[in-house]
């Protein structure tokens, strides 16, 4: 067995939330960082509520608990740099800065040999009309730092360009027929395994629905799992990845990864014995990684806003697993839980 009996997480959240339980499925304890409020702190061990800049609160978490690890990727690297110096973080921070910059992971990607969609960087407003002019219209602009769920994101069509206001990266439309994901868990030992590819679908930049089985042919997905698991070697990586791929005539194009368990992932809690849960806290923990075969074809759909409404109704629907968050009030674009159907 594991030494490590606590594990540290960054980050508060739903996220943060379903780790939580699932170590303690393991016998393991969670601390929960988090400046602000923290949905995990309804069933972690313990929470420790402060801003990432304070030395000394991060100081005592890291001395309380074997290794940390983190819900979303925008921690600050000054806290970064204190916490590594007591326990290690996993997954590994060149994986934090790779996904943390747009141009940063997209320039990897190419690094190790596959396909993105065209980009330009733009550093300023005066920059944008030259990587308009290269990379040409229709296109998307999207803030290099702390975009996620559509925000940050800046459509390029046939009028004026508008500028997001902060370093970005200007990508090429890609004319692409689904999108899908792979979640996949990475050892210490360097051991691989890969959940099914989902299929996404997308409203207003929110994840809505993931589907699995994904319904694309077996050669699709097998060349899915296979770019995921050469993007966790090739970080070193540690922990679970999410890897948002399009499918195109021309071949899978990698659209963003995500270094930590993924909102596309949740339907491994209906669908899988080990779901992308206890997978990321075995895989950080130093377990052996447990068998993430499917048994059942899941339907995820997130609840957005006032989609809590809809919870009694969903708790009485047969085959159906409710998960919420216990945030606070629902708004427009807030996830606020999600719910697993099986099918089949």
């Amino acid at each position: 067995m594991s030494e490590v009996r606590t594990i540290g997480i960054l980050g508060g959240g739903q996220l943060g939330r379903m780790l939580s339980v699932a170590a303690s499925r393991l016998g393991l304890r969670c601390h929960i960082y988090e400046p602000g409020a923290a949905p995990a702190g309804d069933v972690a061990w313990r929470v420790t509520t402060a801003p990432y800049e304070d030395a000394n609160a991060l100081r005592a978490f890291a001395e309380s608990v074997d290794v940390i690890t983190y819900e979303f990727e925008n921690v600050p690297t000054s806290a970064l740099d204190l916490l590594e110096s007591i326990r290690p973080i996993r997954p590994n921070r060149r994986a934090l800065a790779v996904s943390q910059d747009r141009l940063t992971e997209k320039t990897f990607l190419n690094g190790i040999g596959l396909a993105t969609a065209p980009f330009a960087d733009v550093l300023t407003e005066a920059d944008l009309d030259t990587a308009i002019a290269a990379i040409g219209r229709p296109s998307i602009l999207k803030t290099r730092r702390m975009g996620y769920d559509g925000k940050g994101q800046v459509r390029i069509g046939a009028g004026p360009a508008e500028w997001t206001g902060a370093p970005s990266v200007l990508e090429g439309f890609v004319d692409f027929s689904a999108e899908i994901s792979v979640i996949i868990a990475r050892g210490a030992d360097g051991q691989v395994a890969a959940f099914d590819p989902g299929l996404n679908v997308h409203e207003g930049g929110i994840l809505r629905t993931t589907t699995v089985p994904c319904g694309l042919p077996g050669s699709v997905t097998t060349d899915a799992v296979l770019i995921a698991a050469r993007i966790a070697n090739g970080l070193d990586y540690i922990g679970v990845m999410g890897v948002e791929l399009f499918v195109t005539p021309q071949g899978l194009i990698v659209n963003e990864i995500a270094p930590r368990v993924h909102n596309s992932g949740h339907w491994t809690q209906a669908g899988c014995a080990v779901d992308q849960f206890e997978q990321h806290i075995r895989a950080v923990a130093g377990l052996p990684l447990g068998d993430g075969k499917r048994y059942a074809d899941v339907v995820m759909e997130n609840l957005i806003g006032d989609d809590l409404d809809r919870v009694p109704d969903l708790l009485q629907t047969p085959n159906t697993q409710v998960h919420l968050y216990g945030k606070g009030a629902p708004r427009p674009g807030r996830k606020m839980g999600h719910v697993n159907r099986i099918t089949g």
